[in-house]
């Protein structure tokens, strides 16, 4: 089990190179669901998403005689662009392999912060070879885009800033793909609040981490299918062991569900909110779980999105 110093030591390392982003209230929110509301806006990090807090903490970890090589990684976007952000304040190289699917936006967002990319085709199996052979090419340290301790310890500053801000939360919820958000989130909440409730969304076309979790066995993501393009990869291993012991409960999104919380996010706060950021929010709001006169801490994990890409309905 990562340790909880790790989380801190990333807090100090990362501080220079990313934004404590705000914490904000929603009336309309707190009305409909009947609880108060905490959203740790992760949308308005750097490079958009929270990913810049587990990239930057990756990079600046590294000794000098590693970094010089460069970073290597596999991506459909938000890590590829965040890695390429911090690989950039560094002066090192960023490979990146991104499936061909990738969005166009999350494509643009890497070159512009000078990632190298090569395309693959959008399978699990297929970026992990091609990200493998660049590796092995180039020399560059691999930065996984979950399941590394560096990176979980970077993405649960998140949580410690939050529990900082708003110190009585109940419950602190996170999206899950991977699991780094969740599983960095998960340590840092309870080891400074240990009746905290720990909570996840997860879309309930991409249930992998919730079947892993309710099995005890780690069940691979197969032919996911939702609009939170962010939440497709499977849970990683240290990611699981750290849900596992530390998550109290698990909560799937319907795609109406998700896409009904990003229109409600940006009509009632003005936010752009990426799907895979709304769904811990759908998941409450289709399974209306009992949290009267509870202070609920939501991680709103990223932004990168177009909301003219939102389909009218699922």
């Amino acid at each position: 089990m990562l340790e909880f110093e790790r989380i801190r030591e990333a807090h100090h390392r990362i501080a220079p190179h990313i934004v404590r982003t705000p914490v904000v209230q929603c009336a309309a929110v707190d009305e409909a669901l009947g609880a108060a509301f905490f959203f740790k806006c992760e949308n308005l990090q750097e490079a958009g998403v929270f990913k810049a807090r587990g990239a930057s903490n990756a990079v600046f970890a590294l000794d000098d005689v590693q970094a010089a090589k460069g970073v290597v990684t596999h991506s459909s976007g938000n890590h590829a662009a965040a890695l390429a952000r911090a690989a950039g304040r560094r002066g090192i190289p960023a490979y990146v392999v991104m499936p061909r699917t990738a969005r166009e936006k999350k494509v643009a967002a890497v070159r512009a912060y000078g990632g190298r990319i090569t395309f693959c085709e959008p399978t699990l199996a297929d970026r992990e070879r091609t990200a493998a052979h660049v590796m092995a090419e180039t020399g560059a340290v691999m930065v996984h885009p979950y399941d590394n301790d560096d990176v979980i310890a970077g993405q649960g500053t998140a949580a410690v800033e939050l529990l900082e801000d708003v110190p009585d939360l109940d419950v602190i919820m996170a999206p899950v793909g991977g699991g780094g958000l969740l599983s960095g989130t998960a340590l840092a909440a309870k080891s400074q609040r240990p009746a905290i409730r720990v909570w996840a969304g997860e879309p309930r076309g991409a249930d992998d981490a919730y079947r892993s979790w309710k099995t005890g066995v780690l069940v691979p993501s197969e032919n996911p299918r939702t609009i939170a393009d962010g939440l497709l990869t499977s849970l990683g291993k240290r990611n699981f062991a750290m849900i596992r012991q530390l998550v109290d409960d698990i909560l799937l999104a319907g795609e109406p569900a998700i896409i009904h919380a990003v229109r409600w996010l940006h009509r009632e706060t003005g936010m752009t909110v990426e799907p895979s950021g709304a769904v811990p929010l759908a998941a409450l709001w289709e399974n209306r779980p009992e949290l009267r006169h509870r202070k609920v801490g939501v991680i709103l994990s990223g932004g990168n999105f177009d909301l003219g890409d939102l389909p009218d309905s699922a």
